[in-house]
């Protein structure tokens, strides 16, 4: 069940974060918070990490949690660092594959 979850995550954060040249999807946006649009990629991300962490033994847990709150933060423009977004998607699929081999 978690790999299902990390190949989800995977798939959505190339598609949404890293779009490839021969593939065009819209980039539907949903709503905006402080002046940054939050679109459906995003929504789904949130939806899938949810679900992961609701799998995750408990020490994982509240490490991704605290990944998960950060990462909404900086999608939502609240902590503006360049790139945030995706480095923390990338650790958070990171922490499910060591998750997988522990």
């Amino acid at each position: 069940m978690l790999i299902a979850i990390v190949v989800i995550l995977v798939i959505l954060w190339f598609l949404g974060y890293m779009p490839l040249t021969g593939i065009t999807i819209p980039n539907i946006s949903l709503f905006a918070i402080n002046g940054h649009t939050v679109t459906l990629w995003e929504l789904l991300i949130l939806l899938v990490v949810a679900w992961a962490i609701s799998i995750l033994p408990r020490p994982l847990q509240a490490v991704a949690s605290i990944l998960l709150v950060l990462w909404i933060l900086s999608v939502l423009g609240i902590l503006a660092i360049t790139g945030l977004p995706n480095i923390i998607v990338l650790v958070i699929i990171i922490g499910l594959i060591f998750s997988i081999f522990l």
